[in-house]
C-alpha cells in the first residue's frame, strides 16, 4: 500500500506531509477496529524478538528515532505500527519554534532527507504531560511501552548555562521516560556541538548522573553522537561513557558530510544535517569502531541509514544492541519495520 501513495506524499512539502500523515494516522487509530487492524496489519510480535538492554525489556530492538514525534504526540501510533520502543523530543525546557520555514528536504536520488528544524517543540512540560496521560489511560494497550526522553538545551541558552536546560529536562521527565538521551549532536543549533568536546560534556553527563536517583531509582542515560567525528574524538567519547559510568551511546545523529551525493547541487547545498542512505555505511563504521574499542562493555543504539532488514542486521552484527529508524521509515514506510524483525526470527 505505501509504495502506491509515496509518490503521491512525495509531491509535497515534507513538513506539511508529516503532519498531513501523523494527523490521519491518529484519526485512523481512534476509529474502531483501527488499532487492531493496524496492529494486525503491520505488528509481529513473539517473544524471540524480546532484548533487555541496559536494564529495560524491550519488546522488539526496532524504536522509532528522536526528531519524528517532538512532541509525545503518536507514541500508541507508533507502537501500532510494530515499533518495540519510541524515543520523543528532542525536548526543550521552554517551547520554541525552531528555525525559519522550509527547513526540511527531500533528496529521492540519495534516498534521505536534509534538515535544519532547530529543535522546534511545545516544551519539556507538555511533552512530561502528555506522557504521563498516555501511562494512566486506562484504554492504552501500549502502556507498557518503552519510551525514552531525547533532550536539548534552547537556542537562547549560552554553552556556558546549557548544563541547567538538560536538568531541567531531566528532573521533569524522569517520572515519565524509561531512559534518557542527551542531544549535543545536532547540527542545527548553533554552537550545541562545541558541547561534545571532553570538558563541557563531561559536565553535562556528571551532573545528571549526581541527579539520578530519586527515590531509589535510576533512569539509563545515553548519549547521542554525530557520526562527524574522529577516530581520536571517537576515543574520548568511549573514555567518557566509562568515566562517567552512564548506561551508553546512540550512534549516530545527522551529518554534515554531502560527500558522494548524486542530488542536485541547490539540494545539496541546503544546510542541515543529512539523514538517510548516505549515512548507511559511516554509522555502522562508528558503532564497530567504538564497540571494538570499548570491548563491548556498554550497549549501542544504532542509528542512520536503516532502509532495509539486511541494513539493520548489519549494524547489530557490528555491535549494536537495539536500532532506530527515521528516514529509512519515511522513504520505506511501515513495512520495514515488520521486515526488519521478521528477519530477526528467521535468523535466530
Amino acid at each position: 500500500m505505501y509504495p502506491l501513495i509515496k509518490p503521491i506524499l512525495f509531491k509535497f512539502d515534507p513538513e506539511n506531509v508529516h503532519y498531513f500523515v501523523t494527523r490521519n494516522l491518529k484519526r485512523f487509530n481512534r476509529f474502531p477496529g483501527g488499532t487492531a487492524l493496524s496492529k494486525a496489519i503491520w505488528d509481529v510480535t513473539d517473544p524471540k524478538l524480546e532484548r533487555e538492554v541496559f536494564g529495560l525489556k524491550f519488546r522488539n530492538p526496532v524504536g522509532l528515532a528522536a526528531g519524528f514525534d517532538k512532541n509525545a504526540e503518536m507514541m500508541g501510533e507508533m507502537a501500532n505500527l510494530g515499533f518495540g520502543f519510541v524515543e520523543i523530543g528532542t525536548v526543550t525546557p521552554l517551547p520554541q519554534p525552531g528555525n525559519d520555514k522550509p527547513r526540511m528536504f527531500r533528496l529521492p536520488a540519495d534516498s534521505a532527507l536534509v534538515n535544519r528544524m532547530g529543535f522546534n517543540n511545545f516544551g519539556v512540560d507538555i511533552a512530561a504531560e502528555r506522557i504521563a496521560a498516555f501511562r494512566r489511560d486506562p484504554k492504552n494497550a501500549n502502556k507498557g511501552l518503552i519510551i525514552g526522553g531525547n533532550i536539548g538545551k534552547n537556542k537562547v541558552t549560552p554553552n556556558e548555562d546549557a548544563v541547567s536546560d538538560y536538568i531541567k529536562c531531566f528532573d521533569r521527565l524522569f517520572d515519565v521516560v524509561d531512559y534518557f538521551v542527551v542531544n549535543v549532536s545536532s547540527p542545527n543549533t548553533p554552537g550545541l556541538r562545541a558541547l561534545q568536546e571532553k570538558g563541557p560534556l563531561m559536565e553535562i553527563l556528571n551532573t545528571l548522573q549526581q541527579r539520578n536517583n530519586k527515590n531509589g531509582v535510576s533512569r539509563p542515560i545515553l548519549l547521542k553522537i554525530a557520526p562527524d567525528l574522529t577516530d581520536s574524538q571517537l576515543d574520548d567519547i568511549v573514555d567518557i561513557v566509562q568515566q562517567t559510568g552512564i548506561a551508553g551511546l546512540i550512534a549516530t545523529n545527522t551529518t554534515i558530510s554531502r560527500e558522494n551525493l548524486s542530488s542536485p547541487s541547490k539540494l545539496k547545498e541546503e544546510t542541515g544535517g543529512l539523514s538517510g542512505k548516505p549515512l548507511t555505511k559511516r554509522s555502522t563504521e562508528v558503532i564497530a569502531y567504538l564497540h571494538k574499542k570499548s570491548n563491548g562493555s556498554f550497549p549501542i543504539i544504532g542509528v542512520g541509514g536503516i532502509h532495509s532488514a539486511e541494513d539493520a542486521i548489519e549494524k547489530l552484527n557490528a555491535g549494536a544492541s537495539l536500532v532506530q529508524l527515521y528516514t529509512g521509515f519515511i522513504y520505506e514506510g511501515p513495512g520495514l519495520i515488520g521486515r526488519i524483525n521478521k528477519k530477526l526470527l528467521n535468523r535466530d
